[in-house]
């Protein structure tokens, strides 16, 4: 598969900095990975600070990777001691072709501590702290109040298929996580959008594009379709903030 023929790739040309341990999350470590459309999510704790000289060889490195088949869907951040237990801090992120920083989020320490695959080195239960009680919560409802529901607001977003998907999937998982303190992948949080009201026409589009290889969608269904989802999301957004 070109998936394993990249990671291969990866691994090997990131040997040379001796990680202590690779791992994916997300769809690659959920079981809910589709070739070709998800993304490659990886995290990579360094056994050194990043200073200048790592910067230039990790940005090398990522280049010359460019060429491979699925290399843009390639994500990779990079933990070093001593600041990975704070989940506020922006580590050093491969991602969409550039670097920059970013942090890495609650939920996604959560999910490597529940389901992380180890690519390389130690697991993620022997060198990242456990989520804190309460923060996993209270990241989900920043995240749902604080720009998702924000960007519902913003239109334009709601034509394009990644801002329907993103905006109702996170948001089942969101709910199911507040409610019941666990974490679900993107493939069951479609069949938990129906049961949470969403509009049945949008979470059947969803599936066809995610799943059975369906064309994106154009002429008046786009527009329907982001009508749809904002006026379901708003309140919907709105409902599980105030509730929680």
């Amino acid at each position: 598969m070109p998936t394993d023929a990249l990671l291969d790739r990866f691994l090997t040309a990131l040997a040379p900095l001796d990680p202590v341990a690779v791992w994916a999350h997300g769809s690659l470590a959920g079981g809910d990975y589709v070739e070709g459309r998800s993304d490659l999510d990886l995290i990579a704790v360094l056994d050194h600070p990043v200073r200048a000289r790592t910067v230039w060889r990790l940005a090398l490195l990522h280049a010359r990777l460019r060429a491979e088949p699925l290399a843009g869907r390639l994500h990779c951040t990079y933990l070093t001691p001593g600041t990975d237990a704070d989940a506020g801090r922006r580590h050093l992120t491969w991602a969409h072709q550039r670097l920059f920083l970013r942090p890495v989020t609650p939920v996604t320490r959560a999910e490597l501590h529940t389901f992380g695959r180890v690519l390389h080195g130690a697991p993620p239960g022997d060198v990242l702290p456990p989520v804190p009680d309460g923060e996993l919560a209270a990241f989900v409802v920043r995240d749902q109040r604080d720009f998702w529901r924000r960007e519902v607001d913003r239109a334009a977003n709601w034509t394009q298929d990644v801002w329907v998907d993103l905006g109702l999937l996170t948001f089942a998982r969101a709910t199911v996580t507040l409610r019941e303190g666990r974490l679900i992948s993107k493939r069951e949080a479609l069949d938990v959008l129906p049961g949470l009201g969403a509009p049945g026409e949008v979470v059947a589009d969803i599936r066809r594009r995610r799943y059975d290889g369906a064309p994106p969608p154009a002429g008046e269904w786009v527009r329907r379709r982001a009508l749809l989802t904002r006026d379901y999301l708003g309140p919907a957004i709105d409902g599980l903030v105030a509730g929680s």
